[in-house]
C-alpha cells in the first residue's frame, strides 16, 4: 500500500527517490488526451487485422455480438477501475501499478506477486510479440523489393531490437506522448488502408469466392468459435491504466473517463471496419492477418501494391511505438528498488 502523500504532493518525495519506477511513470503533467494517446496505443494495434479472421469463426451476427459484448464489458472494467484509483487518491493513496492497486483492494499480500507474475509475463509476450511482427513486415516489404536477396527473418529482428533499445532511452512515460500520438494516426491510416483494399478486391473481376459458412463439424465449430472469442477478448485487453494515469496532472478525476471515450471512438472505427470489410471480401477463407490474403503467395496481389506497401509501413511503424510502451512498462518495474 502506497504512503500518504502530504497535502499539496501527489507523491512523496523521499518515495520517489527510492522507486526508480515512481520516478520514471511520476511526471504527472498530462492531459486526458494524452491518457487517450497512451490508451490506445496500448489497445489498438495491429492484431485488429486478425478480426475477419474471428468472424470466420463465428460468423456475422455472433461476430458482431461478441466484438460489440467485449467493447462494453471492457469500457466498463475501465472506467470502474479509473473510479476505483480516483477513490484512492482521494485517501491519500496514488496507486501507479496494478499490482499496488490489487494488493489495496483485495489486502492481501499474494495478490501484490501474482499481478507481478502476470503482468510481467503479458508484457513479456506482447513486447517479443511486437518485434516478430515488426521484423515480419520488414521481411514482406525486402522480399517485394528484392525476392533473391540474402537478408534472413532473424536479420530483421536484431534491426528491430536495436531501434527498440535506442527508443526506451526517453526519459519518462510522459514524454511518449508525441509517439502515442502519432500511434493513433497510424493505426487510423493503416486501418483505412486495408478497408480501402479490401473494398478495391471485393468488387474488382478477380473478386474471390465469397462463402460465409461455418464448419460443418459442431465440434470444430465449436473449437473455432472460441478460438475467436478468445482472439477478440486478447485483442481488447491490454489496456495498461494504473500507469497511465499516474502521468495526469492531478486531480486525475474525470480525466480518464474522456481518455477513455477517446480511446474507444478509436475502437470503434477501427475494429469494425477491419473485420466487416475483411471478413466480407474474404468470408470463410479469411487468412490470421488480413494483408496475408490480399497478398497471396500463389497469385497477383488482390489490391495496388503501393497501398498495402504504405499499410505495412504504417503497422510497422506502429508497433515501434507499442513496443515502446510495453517495454517502458516492463522497464519501471524491473528497476522499482533501484
Amino acid at each position: 500500500m502506497m504512503t500518504e502523500a502530504p497535502k499539496g504532493e501527489v507523491f512523496p518525495e523521499s518515495h520517489k527517490e527510492d522507486d526508480a519506477g515512481a520516478a520514471f511513470v511520476l511526471q504527472s503533467k498530462g492531459q486526458w488526451w494524452h491518457a487517450g494517446f497512451h490508451l490506445t496505443t496500448a489497445i489498438v494495434g495491429p492484431t485488429i487485422l486478425t478480426l475477419p479472421y474471428a468472424f470466420r469463426g463465428l460468423g456475422w451476427g455472433l461476430g458482431f455480438l461478441c466484438l460489440t459484448v467485449m467493447g462494453l464489458v471492457t469500457f466498463y472494467s475501465y472506467f470502474l477501475m479509473s473510479r476505483v484509483l480516483d477513490h484512492c487518491e482521494k485517501s491519500g493513496r496514488r496507486h501507479i501499478r496494478f499490482r499496488e492497486l490489487a494488493s489495496d483492494v483485495f489486502g492481501s499480500g499474494w495478490m501484490f506477486y501474482f499481478v507481478i507474475f502476470i503482468q510481467t509475463a503479458i508484457n513479456t509476450g506482447v513486447g517479443v510479440g511486437a518485434i516478430l511482427l515488426a521484423a515480419e513486415c520488414l521481411k514482406i516489404m525486402y522480399s517485394n523489393v528484392s525476392p533473391h536477396g540474402s537478408l534472413k527473418l532473424y536479420d530483421f529482428i536484431a534491426m528491430v531490437t536495436v531501434v527498440m533499445i535506442v527508443l526506451s532511452q526517453l526519459p519518462t512515460f510522459h514524454s511518449l506522448r508525441h509517439i502515442n500520438l502519432c500511434s493513433l494516426f497510424l493505426s487510423l491510416g493503416y486501418t483505412f488502408l486495408v478497408v480501402a483494399a479490401c473494398i478495391h478486391a471485393g468488387t474488382s473481376k478477380n473478386s474471390p469466392p465469397r462463402d460465409y459458412s461455418l464448419e460443418s463439424n459442431k465440434s470444430d465449430r465449436a473449437f473455432n468459435a472460441f478460438t475467436s472469442i478468445s482472439i477478440i477478448a486478447a485483442i481488447f485487453g491490454n489496456g495498461i491504466l494504473p500507469e497511465i494515469q499516474a502521468t495526469l496532472a492531478p486531480p486525475a478525476t474525470g480525466k480518464m473517463v474522456k481518455g477513455l471515450i477517446m480511446c474507444y471512438a478509436v475502437i470503434f472505427l477501427t475494429f469494425y471496419s477491419a473485420a466487416v470489410s475483411g471478413y466480407w471480401v474474404f468470408g470463410n477463407k479469411s487468412n490470421s492477418n488480413i494483408l496475408k490474403s490480399l497478398l497471396p503467395d500463389d497469385g497477383p496481389s488482390l489490391a495496388p501494391t503501393w497501398l498495402l506497401g504504405l499499410a505495412v509501413i504504417f503497422v510497422l511503424l506502429q508497433l515501434f511505438a507499442i513496443g515502446l510502451v510495453i517495454h517502458s512498462i516492463h522497464h519501471w518495474k524491473r528497476f522499482q528498488n533501484a
